[in-house]
């Protein structure tokens, strides 16, 4: 059987084998998502001097106090996890690219010998094949292999937001738990200071049992939480280890900065956050995509239910002592007992199911813009108001409380007690700083495609701080 196939399908037939060129485009497509969206660089690491090179820029990165920036930048260039979701992307990359080859032609060789009065004789066959539907749906193939080539762009997209999402939240996380821990222990030793007075004005006989008691209980609940607060620490900065991939080496080297960024003079407007939700949500994209793939999956099932193979061979049979023959033959299952009737509906309702979830997708996405912005709004005003209210109030309570003690007009216990007081409201107002962070980090995240549990606005003031100005 000789004939050709026209120039295009054979190019596409050509270009369906580049799985190699599928892979760098998107991963090209990831990194042009993370230089727009966030800001951030994407490196894949596919070699050991790839690796060493951006090993030596971490340590350098490491020199200095980390910045969240540059702690995303290690994250997205040098963690194992974010490099295994990248190598994990290739796989489902290459994955589609071979969805779209059509089968390999098939050889068949028999030979056969017969005995007769005559001796024996030998005949010989041998054909060619390939599947006439491979290359009839190869168009449709190409397409649906390109939708999930669309779908893992876009899944890896929300991979690496994820992934920058986490890092800065475990950033702000680890500098706030080591702020905070700074404070509770300036709180502690106010604390033990007032119980060593308080013991030493008991043996004068100038302190009662009960109000040395008081004083040691507070100085007892200070120290609690200054242990609590330095094992939060702790965990926060390990936190945010794991999340870096640093080895034990660099997880040593590592510094953090000694308090959060300032405030944003201005919030984000509620009207920018939601301006252009339903074309950059990437949730929303990958259900689009997901439809118009079912959507042409359809009009296939419509053909393939019926008749779901056709396949041509081109034969050449040899006997002993008669010429060649050649010919062809044609393989066509009878659609008898399988009409094709379960393949339509399964195909439909599949259709309909990725409609309602494509409206479901949206319609949250909607709700949970707003919820995300709520949660960044209510941080900003809190974390505002601690910095611009409660904390100079609580400062010009201790200094009216230091003049008032020079003049003997209060004793050191009530001096103690507001600035204990004093040190409370800063370490709420750094929790307060921390939430707004992390909301910020949820919001645009959000905004993205990447739904994230709300902040809860929590204060952790222990008992002895909220009875520190009594």
């Amino acid at each position: 059987m000789r004939g050709s196939l026209p120039i295009s399908l054979l190019a596409a037939t050509v270009l369906t084998g580049c799985a190699s060129v599928a892979i760098d485009e998107n991963f090209a497509e990831v990194e042009r998502f993370a230089r727009e969206q966030t800001g951030s660089e994407v490196r894949w690491l596919r070699s050991d001097p790839e690796r060493e090179a951006m090993r030596t820029e971490v340590d350098r990165l490491l020199a200095q106090p980390l910045a969240i920036d540059d702690a995303v930048r290690i994250a997205l260039g040098y963690s194992p996890a974010f490099q295994s979701l990248l190598a994990e992307a290739a796989v489902a990359s290459a994955d589609a690219t071979g969805s779209a080859r059509i089968g390999n032609p098939v050889f068949t060789f028999e030979r056969l010998f017969r005995s007769g009065a005559e001796g024996r004789e030998l005949d010989i066959g041998r054909s060619l094949g390939i599947s006439l539907f491979d290359l009839l749906f190869l168009p449709a193939r190409l397409e649906q292999a390109e939708f999930r080539q669309q779908q893992t762009r876009l899944q890896s997209s929300i991979a690496l937001l994820s992934t920058v999402t986490e890092v800065r939240q475990a950033w702000v996380d680890a500098v706030a738990a080591r702020q905070v821990a700074h404070y509770r222990e300036e709180v502690a030793t106010a604390a033990g200071t007032a119980a060593e007075l308080a013991r030493r004005m008991q043996a004068t006989g100038n302190f009662s049992r009960l109000q040395r008691a008081r004083e040691q209980a507070l100085a007892a609940e200070e120290t609690a939480n200054l242990i609590r607060a330095r094992q939060n620490a702790t965990a926060a900065r390990e936190a945010l280890i794991q999340r870096l991939g640093l080895t034990p080496s660099q997880a040593q080297a590592l510094r953090l900065p000694d308090q959060l960024p300032a405030l944003p003079e201005a919030p984000i407007d509620e009207a920018t956050a939601g301006a252009a939700l339903l074309d950059n949500r990437l949730d929303v994209r990958i259900a689009r995509t997901d439809l118009e793939r079912t959507a042409k999956s359809l009009g296939l099932t419509q053909v393939t239910s019926v008749v779901n193979g056709l396949h041509v061979a081109g034969v050449r049979n040899s006997e002993t002592g008669e010429s060649s023959q050649r010919g062809f033959e044609v393989e066509l299952p009878l659609p008898l007992f399988d009409f094709g009737d379960a393949a339509r509906a399964s195909s439909e309702a599949r259709y309909l199911s990725a409609f309602n979830r494509t409206l479901e997708v949206a319609n949250n996405a909607s709700s949970q813009v707003r919820v995300a912005y709520e949660g960044y709004r209510s941080a900003y005003d809190l974390a505002r108001h601690y910095r611009s209210e409660v904390v100079p109030l609580r400062q010009n309570i201790t200094e009216e409380s230091v003049l008032q003690y020079n003049g003997m007009l209060i004793g050191v216990f009530e001096l103690l007690a507001a600035a204990r007081a004093q040190s409370a409201s800063v370490v709420q107002a750094i929790e307060a700083e921390r939430d707004f962070w992390r909301a910020e980090a949820a919001l645009k995240a959000s905004l993205l495609g990447q739904p994230i549990a709300p902040i809860s606005l929590q204060s952790s003031a222990s008992p002895a701080e909220a009875g520190a100005g009594h």
